[in-house]
């Protein structure tokens, strides 16, 4: 199949099983796998125009639903947290497009900026895995058998803090440095073509010491949300002159490929992920981090 936008030509069953075995993994800490399945469009397709990144957020756009979905079903859906994500990260990631169209357009620019972004946040999911080791067992539930046991409860919100109850303990964090952090992350979210959900989950465990059990839906719900607003500014984008000396629209036919293993891998990954320990989610996530951020920054 031929794909028009990236200039490419592959099988079409290699995208949807691809981002379904990344997803699947990536979808139990709160990560759609977007910052894996860009790698992979750069360096093993030959995707480097600025329309890889809104590729990637319809992959978000359309594979997300379905963790999110099954998240709220088991009860796991953090709504306070969620609206605070995303009332950040819009801004943020519309900021992010325009940076990446107008500053980073060139493979070579754009290429040291995932590696860098991929290296930060490996770094401190290797540090969360390190200090937290010993606190682990009382931290986060170990392959509980009712859905029941991972429900959320007693939520609120104030112009001052955010807080839940899970697993008999209250978890809160303050209001304005959740949404502060969340703009941070939209902007770096936005240039990248992830939305940002796969760096704010790792700030949520690791700053805010909330149980990654807890942040993966609100993390996905951000990551939706800010990433159609990205493929719509992206297309927006396109029309203006410009603009129109490099392809910055989403290739629609790879990105619902994408998009469709990556919602079967996502539903899994949610549904599984209550059989699976944040410290191994964790050490998965930071071997792929690593190996990638490398194969960037490294010279060949």
């Amino acid at each position: 199949m031929y794909f028009p936008v990236a200039d490419l030509e592959i099988s079409p069953f290699i995208p949807p099983l691809v981002a379904c075995c990344i997803s699947f993994f990536t979808s139990m800490a709160g990560v759609s796998g977007a910052f894996l399945l860009l790698p992979f469009q750069v360096s093993v397709l030959g995707f480097n125009s600025p329309a890889v990144s809104s590729t990637n957020h319809l992959f978000n756009v359309i594979a997300i639903p379905s963790g999110i979905y099954r998240f709220i079903k088991e009860g796991r859906m953090v709504w306070p947290l969620t609206w605070l994500v995303v009332i950040g990260t819009l801004p943020g990631v519309l900021g992010g497009v325009l940076i990446r169209v107008s500053y980073l357009p060139s493979p070579k620019a754009f290429k040291i900026f995932v590696g860098l972004v991929l290296l930060y946040i490996g770094i401190k999911l290797l540090l969360d895995i390190i200090h937290k080791k010993q606190k682990r067992k009382q931290a986060e539930p170990q392959q509980q058998n009712e859905a029941s046991k991972f429900a959320i409860s007693d939520t609120r919100l104030t112009w001052k803090s955010m807080q839940y109850r899970f697993e008999g303990t209250m978890y809160q964090a303050n209001t304005f440095s959740i949404i502060s952090l969340s703009l941070i992350v939209g902007l770096v979210g936005g240039i990248y073509g992830i939305g940002g959900g796969a760096i704010i989950a790792p700030f949520f465990v690791t700053f805010f010491h909330l149980p990654i059990h807890t942040v993966a839906g609100a993390s996905l719900m951000g990551t939706l949300i800010t990433s159609a607003a990205g493929v719509a500014f992206f297309q927006i984008l396109s029309c203006f002159p410009l603009a129109a000396m490099q392809q910055i629209a989403p290739d629609y036919r790879l990105g619902l490929l994408f998009g469709a293993g990556g919602a079967v891998g996502i539903y899994l990954g949610a549904r599984a992920q209550r059989y699976f320990s944040a410290r191994l989610i964790k050490i998965i996530l930071a071997c792929g981090l690593f190996f990638t951020a490398g194969s960037y920054l490294i010279p060949k």
